[in-house]
C-alpha cells in the first residue's frame, strides 16, 4: 500500500487566460507592458517617499510598504506567465507551484492589512486630530506592519502544510495563469475537506474582517465630516481619502468576489479575468491613483526631479 501523502504528479500545466495560439502574442505584449509599468510605478513611489522628508509620515510609510508588497505580488505570477508564453510551454514544477500558492495569499493578505492600517490612519487624522501624533507614533506604525506580515506568514505556512498532505494523481491541468489555491485543491485525489474549510475561514477572517475595519473607519470619517461647517474643509478631507477608497474598491471588489464564489462559478475564464484585476491590474494602478489624486506626492516628485542634474 502506497503512503497516503505520496505525490505522483511532479509538475502542473498552467492553461493561462487563453489556449488559442493567436492570442499568445497579444497577451505577452499586454502583460509585459503591465509588469514594466507596475515595476516603474511602485519603485518610483518608494523612492520618492524614501527621499523626501516631507513624506516621512505614517500615511506614506504605509503607502511605501503597500508599493513594495504590490511589486512582490505581481512578480510572483507575471514573470512565470511571460516565460511560459515565450517558450510555448505550460509547465510549472511541483515546487514552483507551491511557491506561488505560498506567496500569492501571503502578499495578498498583507495588502489587505495595509489598506486597513491606512484607513485607521485617516480615521485618527480626521476624527482625533489633536491626538494623531500620539496615537500614530512610529512604534505603533511599525507594530501594525509587523503584525500584518506575521499573520500573513502564519496563514500561508499553515495552508502549505495542509497542501503537502494531499496526493495528486493524474489531473494536472490548472485552468489559470498561476497556481491558485482553490484550483490546485480541486486537482487532488485526496480528501480536501479540511483544506476547503481552512480556505473559507482564512478568506473570511483575513479578508472580510479588515474590510469591516475599513468600512467602520470611513463610516466614522463621514459622520465626522458631516459636522464640519466649512465646505472647503469637507472637500479637502474627502479628496485626501478619495484615492484610498478607489484602491479599496478595486482590490476588494474583485478579490473577495473571486474567493467567496469560486465554488459556485462555472466560468474559469471569468474567474481568471477577475483575478487579473486584483492581482495584476490593481498593483499597476495603485501608484497612479495615489500620485494623480495626491498633492503631496506630486510636489515631492517635482522636488526629486528638480534635484536631478540635466544631461549634456
Amino acid at each position: 500500500m502506497e503512503p497516503e501523502n505520496q505525490t505522483l504528479v511532479s509538475e502542473f500545466l498552467l492553461l493561462g487566460l487563453s489556449e488559442k495560439p493567436e492570442h499568445q502574442l497579444p497577451l505577452f505584449g499586454l502583460f509585459l507592458s503591465i509588469y514594466i509599468v507596475t515595476v516603474f510605478g511602485n519603485v518610483t513611489i518608494m523612492l520618492v517617499i524614501g527621499s523626501d522628508s516631507h513624506l516621512h509620515t505614517p500615511m506614506y510609510f504605509f503607502l511605501s510598504n503597500l508599493s513594495f508588497v504590490d511589486l512582490c505580488l505581481v512578480s510572483t505570477t507575471v514573470p512565470k506567465m511571460l516565460l511560459n508564453i515565450l517558450t510555448h510551454s505550460k509547465v510549472i514544477s511541483y515546487g514552483g507551484c507551491f511557491i506561488q500558492m505560498y506567496f500569492i495569499p501571503f502578499f495578498g493578505f498583507i495588502d489587505s492589512f495595509l489598506l486597513t492600517a491606512m484607513a485607521y490612519d485617516r480615521f485618527v487624522a480626521i476624527c482625533h486630530p489633536l491626538h494623531y501624533v500620539t496615537i500614530m507614533n512610529p512604534r505603533i506604525c511599525g507594530l501594525l506592519v509587523l503584525i500584518s506580515w506575521t499573520i500573513s506568514l502564519l496563514n500561508s505556512t499553515l495552508h502549505i502544510s495542509l497542501m503537502t498532505r494531499l496526493s495528486f494523481c493524474s489531473k494536472r491541468e490548472v485552468p489559470h495563469f498561476f497556481c491558485d489555491n482553490s484550483q490546485i485543491t480541486k486537482l487532488s485525489c485526496s480528501d480536501t475537506l479540511i483544506n476547503n474549510i481552512f480556505l473559507y475561514l482564512a478568506t473570511g477572517l483575513l479578508g472580510v474582517l479588515p474590510l469591516t475595519g475599513i468600512l467602520f473607519s470611513y463610516g466614522q470619517i463621514c459622520s465626522s465630516l458631516l459636522r464640519v461647517p466649512s465646505p472647503g474643509g469637507k472637500y479637502k478631507a474627502f479628496s485626501t481619502c478619495g484615492s484610498h477608497l478607489s484602491v479599496v474598491s478595486l482590490f476588494y471588489g474583485t478579490g473577495l468576489g473571486v474567493y467567496l464564489s469560486f465554488s459556485g462559478t462555472h466560468s474559469s475564464w471569468k474567474t481568471s479575468v477577475a483575478t487579473v484585476m486584483y492581482s495584476v491590474v490593481t498593483p499597476m494602478l495603485n501608484p497612479f491613483i495615489y500620485s494623480m489624486r495626491n498633492k503631496d506626492i506630486k510636489d515631492a516628485m517635482r522636488r526629486v526631479i528638480s534635484k536631478i542634474p540635466p544631461s549634456h
